[in-house]
């Protein structure tokens, strides 16, 4: 039977021809990848370009208020604006803001949404006064007529009042503050503050308040706040309609009334 035989190394040279590999430019890949950012970020720099700003949720400030505070216009690019910078810059700027947000929308939109601290209560110092939020935070000088639908709180001395921040007591004792606060938010949530004349903290270890005209109610100490405004409500369910007096909640257990 005819054969041939190759020698080892013709053998050897033919494989090691067949496997040799193409030969890549050693830069394609970076200068490849380098040109893909480039583009995007040409991309981005053209086309997304803020050309529809929008303001919800705002009734105190008007939306080229917000928009002035956030610092953004249109022709700004979509990309770039820093939103968390934004929104510290609407806190520190507009202190009846409570809550805001700013959200992209592509291509070319953003939404400013806000959610407003609502004045609530008011100190008088001097002939000027100051409103505050639930949190008693000092929200400014009152306008004209602000007043009436406020909670007056009298009693309490403060030290220096700065608009968008929480109030401080003279001496800077924090639990009057705390305490004050925790009423304020009760008389809130409760939809009980349209009927609170007064508000005395004269002895901020038992504040009391004028309901309706017709109630002194006495709250005692800086404790079980929650459940003393629950024990009033109930009281309230009880009295009768000419009942006028005195309801005294300052031992955090019962609710005792006393009328005049």
């Amino acid at each position: 039977m005819p054969f041939s035989v190759r020698s080892s190394s013709e053998s050897d040279n033919q494989n090691v021809g067949y496997m040799r590999p193409r030969r890549r430019s050693s830069f394609s890949g970076p200068l490849l990848f380098v040109i893909v950012i480039v583009a995007s970020i040409f991309v981005m720099s053209v086309f997304f370009r803020v050309s529809d700003i929008r303001v919800e949720g705002n009734t105190h400030y008007t939306d080229e208020e917000i928009i002035r505070a956030v610092d953004i216009e249109e022709g700004d690019n979509l990309f770039f604006f820093d939103r968390f910078a934004a929104i510290g810059r609407a806190f520190s700027k507009l202190p009846y803001i409570e809550q805001v947000s700013v959200e992209r929308s592509l291509p070319n939109k953003v939404v400013i949404t806000v959610e407003e601290s609502t004045a609530m209560a008011y100190l008088e110092l001097g002939e000027e006064k100051w409103t505050l939020d639930y949190t008693c935070k000092v929200l400014g000088k009152a306008a004209e007529g602000e007043t009436a639908s406020l909670v007056p709180v009298v009693g309490i001395r403060p030290g220096t009042l700065l608009i968008g921040e929480q109030m401080h007591t003279e001496g800077e004792e924090q639990e009057p503050v705390d305490y004050l606060s925790e009423i304020l938010y009760q008389l809130k949530e409760r939809g009980l503050a349209g009927q609170v004349t007064r508000l005395d903290f004269s002895n901020y270890n038992s504040p009391e308040f004028s309901y309706g005209g017709k109630y002194t109610v006495v709250l005692g100490n800086y404790r079980n706040v929650e459940h003393k405004f629950g024990m009033f409500v109930a009281v309230l369910d009880m009295l009768k309609e000419g009942d006028v007096g005195v309801i005294d909640l300052s031992d955090g257990r019962t609710a005792h009334f006393s009328p005049n």
